[in-house]
């Protein structure tokens, strides 16, 4: 499980190091790609391995199906963390979610958001003020 907001800085390579703590689930690599919300999602493999299996079984008559997996798998990018914990954004996805030199890095769950820092304090500017609300229809009757 990812946890917590992290604030590092794309460097001018367009590597990005990832938090301390979220390195040992990733050591057996990741994919990144593009996310909701114009930010990036990163998953280490054997998650992204259970994304693909959920794409596999779903029916490809269905348009939305097949134009998320088109822009998912099309976008994926298998990456290795170095010895310093980096991964290189490829400039596609840096494009993508508008990344400059700061970031954000968010652990949401089973995956990993990266964000570009000016986007991530819109994004939580304009949902915050509903988090309670959102509560009561996502999560009824367990918070």
């Amino acid at each position: 499980m990812f946890l917590g907001t992290h604030t590092p800085r794309l460097d001018d390579k367009g590597r990005l190091a990832l938090p301390a703590r979220f390195r040992p689930d990733l050591e057996g690599g990741l994919v990144i790609c593009k996310g909701q919300d114009r930010c990036l999602y990163v998953f280490p493999v054997t998650e992204f391995g259970r994304v693909t299996d959920a794409l596999r079984t779903a029916p490809v008559t269905d348009r939305r199906v097949r134009d998320y997996s088109r822009v998912l798998f099309a976008s994926a990018s298998n990456e290795t963390p170095d010895g310093q914990g980096r991964i290189t954004v490829p400039p596609t996805l840096r494009s993508y979610a508008g990344l400059q030199k700061e970031c954000v890095v968010i652990g949401a769950n089973t995956r990993i958001e990266v964000w570009d820092a000016a986007a991530w304090q819109e994004y939580l500017d304009a949902t915050e003020p509903a988090f309670a609300d959102i509560a009561e229809e996502v999560l009824p009757g367990v918070l």
